[in-house]
């Protein structure tokens, strides 16, 4: 039974996401799964939760080998992450910091002791970054700014890609023509974790409003005696 056939059956919508990227694998195979995560990383609207348990499903009905389905959804998350990764190298840390100068609400400070915190935990936050949604594609960015040892990172990303794909070819594979399952609730994570950020710069911005009316206030006590 085709692909596109079986997805309209699971009641996912065949002229979205899923409906393309059915296409995709059914005439391309592992490659095409591939080129579909590393376009993911660089732009993450595409949802590796519908694309990786899609190709799990695809090696459950015997289209391609389970080692393919891992070994080039692996490989398109490393491209697609190394990608990024030099965007982060050639934008660099001279620019970011003048670009960080002329922002409202920052200081340079700030920038700087999120660079120590880079340089102390960044191993750490490559390797499960890319198991959390958002995060995934984000993380490559500072690393490149960073300058993190490229054979670090592609280690890191490697290894970390690795396990997030397994989670979600596997799902897919196991729950067979369910796979879409998988969809609802790493979207409900995504969900959880862009609220998480949200809210944090909104602290971080209100923070800062206070911070500056509190200084304002001082300063002009201080002059007024």
């Amino acid at each position: 039974m085709q692909l596109s056939i079986v997805v309209a059956q699971a009641d996912v919508p065949a002229d979205g996401i899923a409906g393309w990227a059915t296409d995709l694998i059914e005439k391309v195979g592992g490659p095409g799964a591939g080129l579909l995560i590393a376009l993911e990383n660089l732009f993450p609207p595409l949802p590796s939760e519908v694309i990786l348990p899609l190709t799990g499903f695809t090696a459950g009905q015997g289209k391609i080998t389970l080692f393919e389905a891992l070994f080039w959804t692996t490989l398109g998350a490393v491209v697609g992450a190394f990608a990024l990764y030099w965007i982060g190298r050639l934008i660099g840390r001279e620019r970011m910091y003048w670009v960080w100068e002329r922002m409202p609400l920052v200081k340079v400070s700030d920038l700087e002791k999120t660079e120590a915190w880079f340089v102390k935990h960044g191993t750490k936050a490559v390797f499960f970054g890319r198991m959390v949604p958002i995060f995934r594609s984000l993380i490559s960015v500072p690393a490149g700014v960073e300058k993190m040892p490229m054979h670090t990172f592609l280690l890191l990303t490697t290894f970390g890609s690795l396990i997030w794909n397994t989670i979600l070819v596997m799902a897919g594979y196991w729950l067979g023509d369910q796979w879409h399952i998988v969809e609802t609730y790493v979207g409900v994570l995504s969900k959880i974790v862009l609220v998480v950020v949200v809210v944090a710069v909104l602290v971080y911005v209100v923070a800062r409003f206070r911070g500056r009316g509190g200084n304002g206030a001082s300063t002009a006590k201080h002059r007024a005696s």
